[in-house]
This record gives C-alpha cells, sequence and structure tokens, in this order.
C-alpha cells in the first residue's frame, strides 16, 4: 500500500453530535503516556506481569483464586497508573497524581490483605473469625475496582454493575415477583470479595487462565508484522476485484478481529486504513465505514481464537474450547461471505473496479517475504485441535511468532520488539481484565438474589412456552444488555441472565450460550449504542446513525442465522453428524449469497424488486437446514438467474451513474 493511504482518524464530531472523539469508544485510546523513570516503571510491571502469567499457566503451580487476587492486583495498578481519572490528568506526564497514588495504595493493600489470609479463611471457613478488617478491605477493594472500571471501560458497565449491587439491598422496598428479602451489608461483601461467586468467580478466572494469554499472543502477533502480511494478502486476493477494498477490509478485519478481542479497537486500527482507502475507490462514506465496523465485529465470534468471549462459554458450558471453536465455524463463515457478497453487489451495482494491478504486491512476494509468520498460527490450530489446553497452546504459539519472525530479517523480533510487544500485550489486556473482574459483582448480584431464575420465569410466562418468542425476548435483552460494554462483558450477563431461559425449553446449553453470544456481539454494530458503528463513523466522517444502520444491514445474517441453529442445531456441527453439517454449510452459503444479492439488488444484473423478494425467499428456504427447503431454494434461485438470462434489466449501472437507493 501507497503512504497516501496511511490516513489519520478523524475525530470531528458529526452533525448529530453523535462522536467526538474516537478515545470515548477505545478504552486503549484513554492511556496516558509517561516519560523517563515511570516510562521505565510501567515497562518493569508489564514484563513482571507477563513473565508471572506466563510461568504459572504453562510449568508453575498456584492456587486458582490466589492467582486470580495477584492478576487483579496488577489489573488495578495499571488502570491507576495509565487511565486518567478526569481529562485534566490524561497526556504525557513524569508522575501519578496524588489521587492515582491514593487509590493504587487502597487497592493494592485490599489485594495483599486478601492474598495474606485467604489460605486461612479457606481452611477454616466455617470456623473462621470474621474481623470488621476483612469486611474494611473487601469493601475497599469494591470500591477501588468499580474506580477502575469507570477509568477503564467507561461509566456504562460501571452503571450497570451498580445498578445490580443496589438491586441486592433494595429487594424488600421492590414489589411484586423482583422483590426479594435483601442482604446486609456483611453478606455482600462476603459474596463479592470473599466467595467464588463475585469478584474472583469465573469471569476473571477464566481471563486469568486463558484471556490474557491470547491477548499478549495477540500484541507479538502483530508486532512480528502479521498485520501487514494479512492485509497484503487480502490485496492479493480481493483487491484487483470489484470494490477490492472492502473486500481486503472484511478479510483483513476479520483476521485481526480474531486475535484482537474488541471490535472497536479493532475498527481503529485497520478502518484508519480501509475507510479511507474505501472512500477513495467510490464507497460512499457511511458504506465504507460500516463494513469496517461489521468486519471487525465478526472477528469476535471467528474461530479459533473469537476475541475472549469463546474461552468464558467454554468453561460456562463445561466443554473444550475446541467444541466451542467448532460451534462457531460455520456461522462466522456465512457471517463473513454475506458481508464479502454485499460490498461485491454493491461495487457492481455502482460499477467500481478495483485497485490497479501495479498498486497490489504479487502473491509469490508476500509469501516469501512473511509467509512464515502464518506458523504461529497453525501452531495454535494444531495444538487447539490435538487438545492441549488453550492456555499451553497460547504459550507455544507465542513462543512460535518469536522463532518464525527470526526466519527473515525483516520480520525479526530483537529485544525492543519483545519488550514492546510485552507492554502492548499487558495494557491491551487491562481493559478486558477489569471488564470481568466488574462483571463478577453483576454475576455475584445475580446469584445471590436469584434473579436470573426470576427473568427466566417470567420471560418464560410471556413468551407462553414457544421457543420463537423466547429467543425474541433473548435477542433484545442480549442486545440491549451488549449496548456500551465489551463483548466479553456482554456475553458474560446474558449468560447469567438470558441463556438459561432458553434451556429451560429445552435447547442444548451450548447453543443457548452461542444464541446469546451472537447478539452480544453484534451490540457493537446495533442503534441506538453501536460502539464500533461510531468508531468508524469518526473515521469515515460520516452520520454514526447512518453507519449503524448500514452495518445492520450488511450483517444482517448475524441476525437471522441464530434462529436457525436454535431449532437446529447441525448448523454449530452439534457431532450428531458432520456430513449433514458440511451439507447444510454448503447450501446456507448459497443462502447467503442470494441475502447478499437481495439486500444489494443485484445478481447478474440489476434485481427488479419482484426478483429482490424472490432472493430473500430462497436465501431464508437454503439456510434452513431441511432436504425439502434447500430444493425449493436451489430452484428459485435457478429461476432467478434463468429470468436475468432471459430477460435482463433494462436499466443496467454504468460506472458513475449509481442510483442512491440501494443503502
Amino acid at each position: 500500500m501507497t503512504d497516501n493511504n496511511q490516513v489519520t482518524p478523524s475525530t470531528e464530531e458529526d452533525s448529530k453530535g453523535k462522536v467526538k472523539n474516537i478515545e470515548k469508544l477505545d478504552s486503549d485510546a484513554k492511556m496516558r503516556t509517561y516519560t523517563g523513570f515511570m516510562a521505565v516503571v510501567i515497562t518493569l510491571i508489564c514484563i513482571l506481569w507477563a513473565g508471572m502469567m506466563m510461568y504459572y499457566n504453562s510449568i508453575g503451580s498456584m492456587e486458582a483464586i490466589i492467582l486470580r487476587a495477584y492478576t487483579l492486583g496488577f489489573l488495578l495498578l495499571l488502570a491507576f497508573l495509565l487511565f486518567p481519572a478526569s481529562k485534566r490528568s490524561k497526556g504525557k506526564r513524569k508522575l501519578p497524581t496524588v489521587w492515582d497514588g491514593v487509590c493504587i495504595v487502597l487497592a493494592l493493600s485490599a489485594v495483599i490483605y486478601f492474598v495474606s489470609i485467604y489460605e486461612t479463611f479457606a481452611r477454616e471457613w466455617g470456623g473462621f473469625h470474621r474481623s470488621d478488617w476483612n469486611y474494611i478491605f473487601g469493601a475497599i477493594g469494591t470500591v477501588m475496582l468499580f474506580e477502575a472500571s469507570r477509568r477503564v471501560v467507561g461509566n456504562t458497565l460501571s452503571i450497570i454493575a451498580g445498578v445490580f449491587l443496589l438491586y441486592v439491598f433494595s429487594g424488600p422496598y421492590i414489589p411484586g415477583t423482583f422483590g426479594h428479602g435483601g442482604f446486609n451489608l456483611t453478606r455482600v461483601i462476603d459474596t463479592m470479595f470473599w466467595g467464588s461467586q463475585g469478584i474472583f468467580g469465573i469471569a476473571l478466572g477464566v481471563f486469568t487462565t486463558f484471556v490474557f494469554m491470547f491477548v499478549l499472543f495477540g500484541a507479538f502477533l502483530r508486532n512480528s508484522g502479521f498485520t501487514d502480511f494479512i492485509n497484503n494478502i487480502a490485496l492479493t486476493v480481493a483487491g484487483w476485484t470489484a470494490g477490492g477494498p472492502a473486500k481486503v477490509s472484511v478479510i483483513g478485519s476479520g483476521f485481526m478481529g480474531m486475535v484482537n478481542g474488541s471490535a472497536v479497537g479493532n475498527t481503529v486500527t485497520t478502518g484508519s486504513v480501509t475507510i479511507p482507502l474505501m472512500k477513495r475507490t467510490g464507497y460512499k462514506p457511511h458504506f465504507a465505514g460500516s463494513v469496517e465496523a461489521v468486519s471487525s465485529t465478526g472477528g469476535l465470534f471467528a474461530p479459533p481464537v473469537m476475541g475472549a468471549a469463546g474461552f468464558v462459554m467454554a468453561e460456562f458450558v463445561g466443554v473444550p474450547y475446541t467444541t466451542v471453536m467448532l460451534a462457531a465455524l460455520i456461522p462466522a463463515l456465512l457471517y463473513f461471505i454475506t458481508v464479502f457478497m454485499v460490498v461485491h453487489f454493491e461495487a457492481k451495482r455502482l460499477g467500481l473496479s478495483g485497485l490497479k494491478r501495479e498498486n497490489i504486491p504479487p502473491a509469490f512476494g508476500v509469501l516469501k517475504d512473511k509467509g512464515h509468520l502464518i506458523f504461529p498460527l497453525v501452531v495454535l490450530i494444531y495444538l487447539l485441535v490435538s487438545g492441549t489446553t488453550p492456555t499451553y497452546a497460547a504459550v507455544f504459539a507465542l513462543l512460535a511468532t518469536v522463532v518464525a519472525s527470526m526466519i527473515r530479517k525483516s520480520t525479526r523480533m530483537g529485544w525492543r520488539t519483545i519488550v514492546q510487544s510485552i507492554e502492548d500485550g499487558c495494557k491491551a489486556a487491562v481493559s478486558v481484565g477489569i471488564a470481568t473482574a466488574i462483571v463478577g459483582v453483576i454475576v455475584g448480584s445475580v446469584t445471590l438474589t436469584s434473579l436470573g431464575l426470576v427473568v427466566g420465569q417470567n420471560i418464560l410466562q410471556l413468551a407462553g412456552g414457544s421457543l420463537l418468542l423466547a429467543g425474541f425476548f433473548t435477542m433484545v435483552i442480549s442486545i440491549i444488555m451488549g449496548m456500551g460494554i465489551p463483548a466479553t462483558a456482554a456475553y458474560i450477563i446474558v449468560a447469567t441472565v438470558s441463556a438459561p431461559l432458553l434451556v429451560e425449553l429445552g435447547v442444548p446449553v451450548l447453543v443457548a450460550h452461542m444464541f446469546a453470544f451472537f447478539y452480544a456481539a453484534l451490540s457493537n454494530i446495533t442503534p441506538p449504542v453501536a460502539l464500533a458503528s461510531y468508531a468508524a463513523a469518526g473515521i469515515a466522517g460520516a452520520s454514526p446513525n447512518r453507519v449503524s444502520v448500514t452495518a445492520v444491514r450488511l450483517g444482517i445474517t448475524g441476525f437471522i442465522l441464530p434462529f436457525f441453529f436454535l431449532y437446529n442445531p447441525v448448523l454449530l456441527f452439534d457431532g450428531s453428524s458432520y456430513t449433514a453439517s458440511i451439507i447444510a454449510m454448503l447450501t446456507a452459503i448459497v443462502g447467503v449469497v442470494a441475502l447478499a444479492s437481495g439486500l444489494q439488488g443485484w445478481l447478474l444484473s440489476r434485481a427488479v424488486w419482484t426478483q429482490r423478494i424472490a432472493l430473500f425467499v430462497a436465501a431464508l428456504l437454503l439456510v434452513e437446514p431441511t432436504l425439502i427447503y434447500d430444493a425449493l431454494g436451489m430452484a428459485l434461485l435457478a429461476g432467478i438467474v434463468v429470468w436475468q438470462k432471459l430477460k435482463p434489466a433494462s436499466t443496467q449501472i454504468t460506472k458513475g451513474k449509481a442510483p442512491e437507493t440501494a443503502i
């Protein structure tokens, strides 16, 4: 890619006032930077943390709850050092503020106290004397976590956690079904801070065991030059075709989203290049922004890494991670094929060409220069499939990244790059880690009050036993709960509150959790609070609302598909028949191509409205994994092809003459 394609993201506020700057959407962009001595201190903290996590997640051993406590200590320390309490303390600094220092002392005191007495506490649980200090430090630790969450993740998740915590205390004052007896402060602190259902529960445990290592692996992969390799491969594959830059965005953002774990972060990093390039090719700003947002969001449920929520799902459901990874394969593939074909048909409709051949790197040259960087992913996939734990797989894949980078001088990772990768990985992990910790408060509140059971029973009564209505309510809850918060945190909330009601209706546990997770992830592009769409709108200089609405259209498969695998899990490789799953995948691929064609009004030529309706019907028939529906869908699609062959649309789209109606 030439230098003129390196466009700096726009941070201007649009006419609606929705996006003031990207920093409000991407937590990593809110970090302050230090100079001098403190910069060295931050680096040393990151090295110490990464070294500890690599050791105890590979060859070392430590009691799980204690490792989680140390992890929380590092998370809080870096949160208060790197993320300012207010805008006034942002920017370059030589030292943290006084308030930062106070927060650090309080937070670390609570963690150190926890570690120092937990062994005795656990051993003598029934007869352990709970002194006032237990509750004082428990309260301090919880309050400091809320302050860290406010700084790192933002107000939305912190307010949600606060509402759940308030619900624990206010139960006696709530009339009706949602009222409860209430709990005193000591009981709440016991659950939230000292128990295994709160802050130190499964969410933080999964982050400590799995997620941190994969975030660190992603940082090493990016700094090895893997991002450039993926972008160049995407250029060689699709850059020369109609609307090539948009297809490059779909491929590149999808690959990077797998290891990034953040739809917003991926949108900001890759979108700064792909969105301006799409605009120069001829795509309208809102369409270019939506393509990037949809592609980046899809990376959250694309194997082999699936952001971070896939590991949490494996723990919740109680299955190996490879089972979750395999279940997500077909839905993720169909999602990206839909987006890819939408941009293809849009390019055809607008008469757009691809990049000139001289601007596309030769495939052989790309593979020769950086093809060896695919080796770490091969190692990762092999280890995961062979039954190795995800933690070991991530550690060895990380080491394989360093080894692979040494093959060529242009990609060789020296000590500075390795240290920078460690620091980048640790900093990126803070936002995910703090989110999983504060979600522990929500999970603890739901467990303590049995709120999940109450919500489930009420929705089941409202649905009247209808799986379709229950699925619809679950979709709404998942999207609402996911608005404005990281996908991993959103999934944990919906897995606690809404997924169990589907299980009560007989839906397999994995299917129910995958259903809820899809909509929690898609909340990144769903109005009115669509963080990935807003970030893309800031770069594209387009209306956030228009980008969000367009993104929903482009990602329509993600909204439709879960209802199909809710009724027929064969689309999730449920193990009943791999042959049936493959056949269902192939027919569904044809179906999503028909869906993309109907959305954009183009197949072989411009599609009239009757043809578009027929394409939608064919798509739904083909996605439904039933033989008779597949046959009807294929026949209908074949009829439309013959129709366009025999009677092409009278108005063909020529370059520069495209109408404004499709998107």
